[in-house]
């Protein structure tokens, strides 16, 4: 147990960190612009451990109020076929739509039609956990700060398919892999606010998510910076980990109720569009078992751990050609100490990674309710926005790593699944 609540934090980085320009023409690096934007972490003692933190989200708490408005995305890839909700920070406003989340109402014609701006506002894209959505209050919490009280950002969270009460219009679910919709909203971002510098966080399986399409989009990233927080980075490990304890196996059994929760709201849809089998689905248990009965049904993997291994983003982190920092806790009951890459982290200089010894699974419970995790996520994207050249950071697009003397190659991103694109 740490004195009092006050968790230890380490820095996990390559030797040789990348190398940034400021504003005023002086230098310094990502390591340091991590390390100063992650301020000390004392949590509520009397959440002294993770499961204990990790639990306490059960416990009801409003949060911040944040307001949205949510646009439905038809998908422009032709594999990825359907539709996905993304809902965008707003001002204040009076609308109720029982059909949607609270404080979430749709765009107008009119409002959609005029959102395009050549303002140079920093914009932020936010992927969810598991299940979860824009009214998460984890998410909320992290947000708030960039948007509220003259924050000066602009925040788009993507949902999940079927996720926060958007609709299933097509057999193309979401896994841990999915990365085709934050590409897509991403791409569009780019038209549609051509000065704005675009950023992104991901939390659990967003965190995952985000890790793998920063990964594949190497060089090519439209992106300045991203953050994620709470990655499970190893699938299959995490699993495993769940499964060896008492505890584990309530927190997949919790997940997977969720899942199939989730499961049940979309009856109709998923029998129509899919070749699942919904009363299997029904009689799952944990996390795993639903992740068999659709995850490889609907992708073709032969197990759930083959579906682990090419889904995990642990490889994916040595991909990455844009400044990137990782918060993990230490005493994480869901995304597992063993799972976090160090190694990756240690070899990549576009990456940090963060860790404390207490927080559990993207809590980090403060005295008064406060969540420490929005700190180092705004001091990070503040100081990139304000401090940082952005346009001096050139992407390394001839490789980070020395050949080996059988002029091997290593493919980070390279996935087992082959996905017809026709």
């Amino acid at each position: 147990m740490e004195w009092l609540g006050r968790a230890r934090i380490a820095f996990t980085h390559c030797p040789s960190p990348l190398p940034l320009k400021r504003k005023d023409g002086s230098f310094t690096d990502l390591r340091r612009i991590c390390e100063d934007s992650v301020p000390p972490c004392q949590l509520n003692p009397l959440l002294f451990n993770g499961h204990v933190q990790t639990m306490w989200t059960s416990v009801k708490d409003p949060g911040p109020t944040i307001y949205y408005r949510r646009k439905i995305f038809n998908a422009e890839h032709t594999t990825y076929k359907g539709t996905f909700a993304v809902d965008f920070a707003v001002p204040p406003h009076d609308e109720v739509d029982d059909t949607l989340p609270p404080r979430t109402a749709y765009f107008s014609e009119e409002e959609w039609a005029k959102i395009g701006s050549d303002d140079s506002r920093p914009m932020l894209i936010v992927l969810h956990g598991l299940s979860g959505g824009s009214h998460e209050v984890y998410l909320r919490h992290a947000i708030a700060p960039l948007i509220l009280n003259g924050g000066g950002w602009e925040v788009a969270v993507v949902n999940s398919r079927g996720c926060a009460n958007s609709r299933i219009t097509s057999g193309i679910l979401y896994n841990a892999r999915a990365t085709w919709d934050v590409r897509q909203v991403v791409n569009w971002a780019r038209k549609t606010f051509p000065n704005r510098p675009l950023f992104a966080l991901g939390f659990s399986l967003g965190a995952n998510i985000l890790t793998n399409y920063v990964g594949e989009e190497g060089a090519n990233c439209s992106l300045k910076g991203a953050i994620v927080v709470g990655n499970p980075f190893d699938l299959e490990l995490a699993n495993k980990a769940l499964q060896r304890t008492q505890l584990g196996r309530l927190y997949s059994r919790i997940m997977g109720s969720n899942m199939k929760r989730l499961m049940d709201l979309h009856k109709d849809e998923i029998i129509k569009y899919t070749n699942l089998n919904f009363d299997r689905i029904q009689n799952i248990t944990y996390l795993h078992e639903f992740d068999r009965e659709v995850q490889t049904v609907t992708w073709g993997y032969p197990t759930e751990n083959a579906y682990y291994r090419d889904a995990s983003s642990s490889d994916a982190v040595l991909g990455i050609r844009i400044p990137f920092l990782a918060l993990s806790a230490l005493d994480d009951p869901i995304a597992v100490c063993e799972a976090i890459p160090y190694q990756e982290f240690q070899q990549n200089p576009y990456t940090v990674l963060c860790t404390t010894s207490l927080g559990g699974h993207l809590s980090w419970f403060e005295v008064g309710g406060g969540r420490w995790h929005a700190k180092p996520i705004c001091n990070f994207l503040n100081r990139m926005v304000k401090e940082i050249d952005l346009d001096s950071i050139k992407p390394d697009v001839t490789g980070i790593f020395e050949p080996s003397e059988f002029a091997g190659e290593f493919h980070p991103v390279r996935r087992k699944l082959e996905v017809s694109l026709n």
